[in-house]
């Protein structure tokens, strides 16, 4: 909010240019004042709150300034009600109140009470019970009321501050008056750091946890006295909002709702806003979308600070410690977000993962879903990280976090050109996605259920792959290296995302599938490669040849898979199945070309197939030479000498 602009309305008579004039000038001016003032501004400097600019504008009731009224009240985003006796009272609701819903407007009023030294026989309490909480019944529009005098410069810097208050913390988003609760908008968002203050995920804010609370809120340290009488005060009225393990959530929103109800929403803003909440009660787009971008040929990886977070979180919610998550502890888990991600859910999650028998994710699958979305989709993964409390320090201001730290940007992988894809280097990625090309009943999906250790079940009737299809699981190498590999089977869209460049670049190898028992198996591979070579021809390799475990038949094609890949400078076609225990060795050898795709690249146009080999017995020649020539002219020096 950069202005706040103030329409001060109200009978004539009611005081509005003296207020002004006594905020001014300090004190009450007995001199006569012109009937209407000028606007004037108030600089963020002069201690306004959350340093806004802070225009007044000053009116007048007469009729023929009822065009120049109305003008200024649509542009204003909040009203200053005066009235200072009975008859400018009564005015309040037969006139003001529903003039301003006439025009349309909907911005806060403040309702003053002044010339308060001329009733000084009358309590503020009785004017609040008797005057203003029925107009505050009536007209859920009325933010705040307020008593005062400028004759007496009682409540003159107040009563401005409150219209100021009103704008930048307006009390209709959170708290429904008439109803006197929060509003549902506010509960949720309130509930969502209640979750993520609550790091042991008991149920409770500890005395400590509402101590990392307030420091994080408000900067400084809550004292025992002051935690004691906010038990106490909750306690009064929800006795079972507090145990020995806390406050609960419902003491929570308890707590705030008294803020709210005894005008102290400043400080349920706060708390909402240290949380990143927007005026909407939305969280801040620059806060699930921050300015993070991955370079052509680089990808995002989870950092070791996310692996981290998303371990400590599985590890909270396995409430029954039996390293997997059942659909009730995920819902608990994914409590403070919109859900379990859509992508999640198309990929119909957790089939597409690691699971027990009891289809429960397990903590292997789980990260492995995480490594998977953070390398397709970064911008899913910084949003949940966001809704979820990827935090440094549960204490720490908002300002000091960021969940940036919990990605990192891989160095780019290089795509040689042709002629020279042999002498790739390696990738330094632990991340890597695989396509599973091939002809229909080729064996793709029973490669990713076996992937997953989820075996198909035998059936007899062959059910296309519609929809495009993932499995990702890690992959342990020889030496002992880990990485995460995506299977993808790219069902009905392979011709769309075979003609995407930006789709491809995403793919480190790709599987060519064909069914060593079905003759026309291999020629559908064929087909496919000839159509999208564009494509394909720069992408690393491998050709398998599935269901070997039944009687080969020769391939109805041209060129045979084996001469085929001799052909194209690659190793000849896999033989595997997945009834036998070595096929986890084809998804290591998947992972293995994807880290090391020299001698899996096609062999392009004028590069034979030992290119790489090529190159280096000259380099060694060469140095064979040099050093027989070093020794020739060592001879001859000596000779010579």
């Amino acid at each position: 909010m950069a202005t706040v602009r103030i329409c001060v309305c109200g009978d004539e008579g009611a005081g509005k240019s003296s207020l002004i004039t006594s905020l001014v000038k300090d004190i009450f001016v007995t001199t006569k004042i012109q009937p209407t003032l000028p606007q004037i501004t108030i600089p963020p400097s002069i201690g306004t709150p959350d340093h806004v600019t802070t225009t007044i504008v000053d009116t007048s009731a007469l009729p023929h300034e009822r065009t120049t009224l109305n003008k200024e009240i649509k542009k204003s985003n909040v009203i200053l009600l005066v009235y200072s006796d009975h008859y400018s009272y009564e005015r309040v609701a037969l006139f003001w109140l529903p003039h301003f819903r006439s025009l349309g407007v909907n911005v806060p009023v403040v309702l003053c009470a002044n010339k308060s030294d001329k009733t000084n026989n009358t309590s503020t309490d009785q004017v609040v019970e008797d005057e203003m909480l029925p107009l505050m019944s009536e007209f859920k529009e009325i933010d705040s009321c307020i008593r005062t005098s400028a004759r007496e410069h009682h409540n003159i810097n107040e009563v401005f501050f409150l219209c100021q208050k009103a704008v930048t913390d307006p009390i209709a988003p959170l708290f429904d008056s008439k109803d006197s609760s929060l509003k549902p908008a506010c509960v949720s968002a309130l509930q969502r750091i209640f979750y993520l203050c609550d790091r042991d995920h008991d149920g409770h804010l500890s005395d400590k946890e509402v101590h990392d609370f307030q420091i994080k809120c408000f900067g400084k340290p809550l004292s025992d006295l002051d935690l004691s009488n906010i038990k106490s005060s909750i306690q009064s009225q929800l006795p079972d909002s507090v145990t020995d393990k806390g406050i609960t959530q419902s003491g929570f929103l308890l707590l705030n709702k008294l803020f709210a109800e005894k005008g102290r929403h400043e400080t349920v803003w706060l708390i909402l806003r240290t949380f990143h909440y927007t005026d909407s009660l939305s969280l801040q787009s620059s806060f699930l979308s921050p300015k993070f971008e991955v370079p052509a040929n680089s990808s995002a990886e989870l950092s070791p600070a996310g692996y981290r977070f998303f371990v400590d979180l599985f590890l909270l919610h396995d409430k029954d410690n039996d390293v997997s998550l059942s659909p009730s502890e995920l819902a608990a888990l994914f409590a403070p977000t919109p859900g379990i991600p859509s992508q999640w859910q198309e990929n119909d999650f957790p089939s597409c993962t690691v699971r027990n028998d009891a289809n429960y994710v397990t903590l292997q699958g789980w990260l492995a879903q995480w490594s998977m979305t953070t390398f397709t989709s970064y911008r899913t993964t910084l949003a949940y990280l966001a809704y979820l409390g990827f935090d440094s320090s549960p204490s720490s201001p908002s300002s000091n976090t960021s969940t940036l730290k919990a990605l990192t940007i891989t160095k780019p992988r290089k795509r040689p050109s042709r002629g020279r894809r042999r002498r790739a280097p390696p990738v330094s990625r632990t991340v890597l996605q695989a396509f599973i090309l091939g002809a229909p009943n080729s064996g793709k999906s029973a490669l990713l259920s076996t992937f997953l250790s989820r075996p198909s079940p035998p059936s007899q009737t062959y059910s296309p792959s519609l929809q495009p299809r993932n499995a990702v699981n890690t992959v342990e190498l020889p030496g002992g290296k880990q990485v995460t590999l995506i299977l993808s089977e790219l069902g009905d869209h392979e011709p769309a995302i075979l003609d995407n460049a930006a789709k491809l670049a995403q793919c480190d190898v790709v599987l060519y599938t064909y069914d060593s028992g079905d003759a026309d198996s291999f020629a559908y591979v064929v087909r496919l490669r000839e159509k999208y070579a564009h494509h394909l021809d720069d992408l690393p390799l491998l050709f398998v040849a599935t269901k070997a475990d039944r009687d080969r038949v020769r391939q109805d094609c041209e060129t045979q898979p084996e001469e085929y890949a001799a052909g194209l400078g690659v190793q000849k076609p896999l033989h595997v199945s997945v009834a036998w225990e070595s096929i986890p060795e084809l998804f290591v050898q998947v992972a293995e070309v994807g880290l090391n795709p020299g001698s899996a690249y096609p062999k392009g146009e004028g590069e034979e197939e030992g290119d790489g080999d090529g190159l280096m017995a000259y380099w060694v020649a060469a140095g064979a030479v040099c050093v027989v020539a070093a020794a020739v002219v060592g001879i001859w020096r000596r000779m010579s000498t």
